[in-house]
């Protein structure tokens, strides 16, 4: 199974960045496996950013996410999309997105992890 990220970049405070994670691979579909995004800043651990479950139903966000960050799904793709509005310097962090077959905040959870995205927020 292959998760690859695309839609970093470098943007000023108050923007907005949409991440895809897509997914690929024998037996991959996004109604079997939870995807999460995490991000992990220089000198930080890593952190979840937000999950979306197999099922379609509520997701889940970290706490700074909330109210600025959209996760979203699009199964005929395989594909899930973070939209990030309002972002901030302290959003600066490589992003990643993982599948594991339930959404958590413990990144042990995850059985398959994409490369990762680097995002920017200069203020």
């Amino acid at each position: 199974l292959y998760l690859a990220e695309s839609g970093g970049g470098s943007v000023q405070a108050g923007g907005s960045l949409r991440l895809s994670c897509v997914g690929s691979g024998f037996d991959f579909n996004l109604e079997k496996y939870a995807i999460g995004w995490f991000r992990q800043a220089p000198g930080k651990e890593r952190e979840e950013v937000s999950c979306i479950r197999s099922d379609g139903g509520i997701p889940e966000y970290g706490d700074f996410a909330k109210g600025r960050f959209t996760i979203s799904k699009d199964i005929a793709k395989n594909t899930v999309y973070l939209q990030m509005n309002g972002l901030k310097p302290e959003d600066t962090a490589v992003y990643s997105c993982a599948a594991g077959f339930v959404c958590s905040d413990y990144d042990g959870m995850y059985d398959y992890w994409g490369q990762g995205t680097q995002v920017t927020v200069s203020s």
